[in-house]
């Protein structure tokens, strides 16, 4: 399995990749800062970054750690270089403990976009009194009254759960409620929940490798006014794979894509429905990296097709 990491040490050598946190930090720091390209929430107009920051995978990793340094460097570069939002869930091992800490440690709560998950449900049946427990954990975790977020984590009993989020919305302690899933089994039920309730975001997987959503979730999030957070930009490892040992096309940089990451992240972002995109790091250069696909110019539709052709040209990994 090929890993960003991995690619960048067939790209840059041994002592490339151990210095390429510090090269890119100093691009960041020798090159003016861009404006971030923002979309608007569609219930709202409340307008985000296009890149925001994920926290499962290496992410969750580190978090179960003893040693959150590096993650809190991932807070402070996302902040600095204009990142808002946050997207985590109790599920993922220790991340939302471990980033709740560091937001107050770095007393950022106010900055954040703090998006959160909610499931208990066990053999597809939620406990409502558990449901109303995990909630309770995850403002203490943050130290926020009002949390930004929080969607049904992978449709955990939508009929139960999902009164209680519109229940606390009511109440004024969240701003947003949505659904989420990536998982294929559960896209229909997920398609189904967006046309029959009153979502105000989903969050899903979609990759160039990965275009399910482009037939029916993004179109209806559309027509819905759904605001829609894309999960695992990478293919979670797999683009990675598909792609070691080659470099970026040189007419990326139509686009502004100078980098795999970028290359990747900018296609999915250049899709209308998508709203921020959260790719988790555990590392503040790919933050950087990340983050530089929220600048320049996003691909057009025939820039799309040329990607999506370049892509899926290549072996599967």
């Amino acid at each position: 399995m090929t890993t960003r990491r991995d690619l960048l040490g067939v790209a840059l050598g041994t002592a490339g990749l151990l210095s390429v946190g510090s090269a890119l930090a100093q691009a960041a720091v020798a090159k003016p800062a861009a404006p971030l390209l923002m979309r608007a929430i569609p219930k709202t107009g409340e307008k985000l970054p296009l890149i925001g920051l994920g926290s499962s995978a290496t992410f969750a990793q580190v978090a179960r750690s003893e040693d959150h340094a590096a993650l809190k460097s991932v807070f402070e570069k996302m902040i600095e270089l204009g990142g808002t939002l946050f997207d985590t869930a109790p599920s993922y091992g220790a991340s939302e403990e471990v980033s709740g800490r560091i937001a107050q440690e770095l007393n950022i709560q106010k900055k954040l976009f703090w998006a959160t998950k909610l499931n208990v449900a066990r053999g597809g049946v939620a406990d409502a009194a558990a449901a109303r427990e995990q909630l309770e954990t995850s403002f203490k975790r943050i130290g926020k009254p009002v949390i930004d977020l929080i969607q049904i984590h992978n449709m955990g009993d939508i009929k139960t759960q999902l009164p209680i989020l519109k229940e606390f919305k009511q109440q004024g302690r969240i701003r947003y409620l949505g659904v989420t899933t990536t998982f294929e089994n559960q896209y229909a039920e997920l398609i189904s929940t967006m046309r029959n309730e009153s979502l105000d975001f989903i969050g899903t997987d979609y990759a160039i490798d990965g275009r399910y959503a482009e037939e029916v979730i993004l179109p209806l999030a559309q027509e819905r006014g759904i605001a829609v957070l894309c999960y695992a930009p990478f293919g979670r490892t797999r683009l990675w794979s598909r792609v070691a040992g080659r470099t970026v096309p040189e007419w990326a940089r139509e686009f502004d894509a100078t980098t795999w990451a970028q290359f990747f992240l900018k296609y999915v972002a250049s899709h209308p429905a998508i709203t921020v995109v959260t790719p988790a790091t555990s590392r503040p250069a790919n933050m950087i990296d990340n983050m530089g696909a929220a600048t320049g110019r996003l691909p057009d539709a025939a820039q799309r097709k040329r990607m999506v052709e370049l892509i899926d040209g290549l072996p599967k990994a």
